[in-house]
């Protein structure tokens, strides 16, 4: 019952993703961005303790709610770790109505061909057991993309399908990101080799539940249009891949039917040194920015 559930929210209510999955290698510059220095902590699992503090500081916040954040993507260690005393992905869903997904890449392959795959995603099948009896309703993945190159964007692709299947076959949901680096020399031709990739690929599902997309914010508005309308397709998320929040929202509100999957852009404003009231004020300001441009398009 909580799956369908889940699956009618993520398809169709308005809304936006909250992207809290800030691995190893993007902790320190995160924690740096919410006014905690390095010196701050002396190994990794303070600097993860504070990443969980904030992150569950986030999720507690008044504003952070199913009306207006439908899903949340989480960091392993958060989803094994507790909000008010409960499992993280239980308390979003039970205590929050939003539905947890989980991060399960580890990290990336050095550029080669244009493109950097995913590195090896050891005893996948042992974490996505764990997710399952977590509440967990999908997973996320990344590749990145530098330069238009048809056989590399082919290869990431190609490997971002290869895994999602082995996903789906635990009854998740994949989300596909094949992110196009927004400094890319040529984005617009990236984009353009990446759609019809994309398309050939989600032409050849077989019949399931489908999967989601995280892409890029495209150059050309509606350039996705396509990608959102497919049968296979049950939602197309944006991510901010690097632009300000303010940057991101305007170009996100050009796009129809794609919806927010932010990071760096939901939480640039927070400060570990600021007061609750003053905390979630601020969040709350960012949410429904991120909303509107979600849910108002030009």
């Amino acid at each position: 019952m909580a799956q369908n559930e889940m699956m009618e929210q993520i398809s169709g209510k308005n809304g936006f993703i909250a992207a809290l999955d800030q691995s190893g290698g993007s902790t320190p510059s995160a924690l740096r961005l919410y006014g905690v220095a390095d010196n701050a902590y002396s190994s990794d699992d303070e600097m993860f303790r504070l990443m969980h503090e904030m992150r569950v500081r986030i999720m507690t916040a008044p504003a952070f709610t199913g009306a207006k954040v439908i899903g949340a993507i989480l960091f392993e260690r958060t989803m094994n770790g507790l909000a008010h005393n409960q499992h993280v992905p239980a308390f979003l869903w039970k205590g929050r109505g939003i539905v947890p997904f989980l991060k399960v890449d580890k990290g990336l392959e050095a550029e080669s061909n244009g493109v950097s795959l995913m590195k090896p995603i050891p005893e996948l099948d042992r974490l996505l057991s764990r997710a399952v009896k977590l509440g967990i309703f999908g997973t996320k993945m990344r590749s990145t993309i530098n330069l238009p190159s048809k056989e590399g964007i082919a290869g990431v692709v190609a490997q971002q399908f290869d895994v999602a299947a082995q996903i789906a076959a635990h009854g998740l949901v994949p989300i596909i990101e094949p992110e196009v680096l927004i400094n890319s020399p040529d984005k617009s031709g990236a984009e353009a080799i990446l759609l019809e990739e994309l398309s050939t690929k989600l032409d050849a599902l077989p019949s399931g539940p489908g999967v989601m997309l995280k892409l890029t914010i495209p150059e050309v508005p509606d350039h996705y249009a396509a990608l959102v309308s497919h049968k296979r397709v049950i939602r197309v998320v944006a991510l901010s891949g690097g632009y300000t929040r303010n940057n991101a929202c305007r170009r996100l509100s050009a796009n129809r039917g794609m919806i927010a999957s932010f990071s760096r852009a939901l939480t640039e404003d927070l400060r570990h040194s600021m007061k609750d009231d003053t905390f979630n004020a601020t969040l709350a300001k960012s949410i429904d920015e991120i909303y509107r441009a979600s849910t108002v398009k030009v």
